[in-house]
């Protein structure tokens, strides 16, 4: 077992490294979203067409509106992990059911929160990129490879999710310039858009419904908060992708400063996402339950049943709402 501080390195050092290394594997965080795995699965294309040998690592199958990521990436069956890289992961929480294996051998470590605080022997974190798909868009070309059509999708996911296709504060200009870079290169942005921002399915129009009829409102309507308990993914049988986007409902509604979703994993166990437009930090919020994340989305877990979850965060929303705290 290996635990050392980690050394900040430049993107081009960065590239050197992995030029450098032969079997990688790359790490993603569970629940995934385009972000991770369109950035995960670009860079080992890349590293791939460097003669590399790669394997993209996941807490679960990929399957469903994600699935297309994974074209064209097939490992060799005898294959024997030599370097490690994480994508997108900010925390070892994160890493989920992989966590016990990986927390303390990662080599380099690539993302682009403010609250990284992932061990590894090297770190490049850029918390002014939008999305850790910019961040690798750069490392590639840093690698020398010549983007193709697929790697261009995989980065354009990678952005388009992880900036609410460009509504998000978090879309800068270079978020813009990378994108328009990858329509020139050739990535559909038209099924990518359509795909995760357009199609529905008939299990996510009754999710919809279900939300707006459950929705809670508090701290004078300047807080909206929205449960998904184990008992409602059986009813409705939901997946993934029928739940995708969903934390961003609560924030849309006239007045609500802070949306949060408490989504029930187990009877002891519940995820938050927290929302906001940018006037209360979403990450300041969720630090205060150990999580974290960016201005606008952040997460956090918390060991307890849904209910004692919803007096907790709802206690804090009002403090910080009504006080001005975050």
């Amino acid at each position: 077992m290996r635990k050392k501080m980690s050394k900040t390195i430049t993107l081009d050092e960065a590239a050197k490294l992995l030029l450098s290394w032969n079997n990688i594997e790359i790490l993603t965080h569970q629940s995934p979203d385009g972000d991770t795995l369109g950035s995960g699965y670009a860079l080992a294309c890349a590293l791939k067409a460097k003669g590399k040998n790669v394997r993209v690592i996941t807490c679960e199958e990929i399957v469903g509106n994600f699935a297309f990521l994974k074209d064209g990436l097939e490992t060799d069956e005898d294959f024997v992990c030599e370097k490690v890289v994480s994508v997108d992961v900010a925390t070892p929480s994160l890493l989920g059911v992989n966590r016990e294996k990986y927390e303390n051998i990662i080599d380099l470590c690539l993302d682009h929160h403010v609250t990284n605080d992932m061990e590894a022997t090297y770190k490049y974190v850029d918390s002014e990129s939008a999305a850790a798909g910019e961040i690798v868009l750069k490392l590639i070309d840093a690698l020398g490879v010549e983007i193709d059509k697929h790697i261009a999708n995989c980065l354009y996911t990678a952005i388009t999710t992880d900036t609410g296709c460009f509504k998000y504060s978090n879309t800068t200009g270079d978020t813009l310039r990378a994108a328009a870079r990858l329509l020139d290169l050739g990535c559909d942005s038209q099924m990518i858009n359509y795909t995760f921002f357009e199609l529905t399915t008939r299990k996510r129009v009754e999710l919809e419904k279900y939300i707006y009829d459950t929705m809670e409102f508090c701290c004078g309507g300047k807080c909206a908060v929205i449960y998904i308990t184990c008992d409602i993914v059986n009813k409705f049988q939901l997946t993934d992708d029928d739940m995708g986007g969903i934390e961003s409902i609560p924030r849309r509604i006239e007045g609500v400063r802070l949306g949060l979703t408490i989504k029930e994993k187990s009877e002891n166990l519940c995820k938050i996402s927290a929302r906001t437009n940018g006037d209360v930090s979403a990450n300041e919020f969720c630090k205060n339950f150990g999580g974290g994340g960016h201005a606008a989305a952040a997460g956090c877990a918390i060991n307890e049943n849904i209910q004692k979850v919803r007096e907790m965060i709802i206690s804090k929303a009002e403090e910080v709402l009504n006080e001005g705290n975050c």
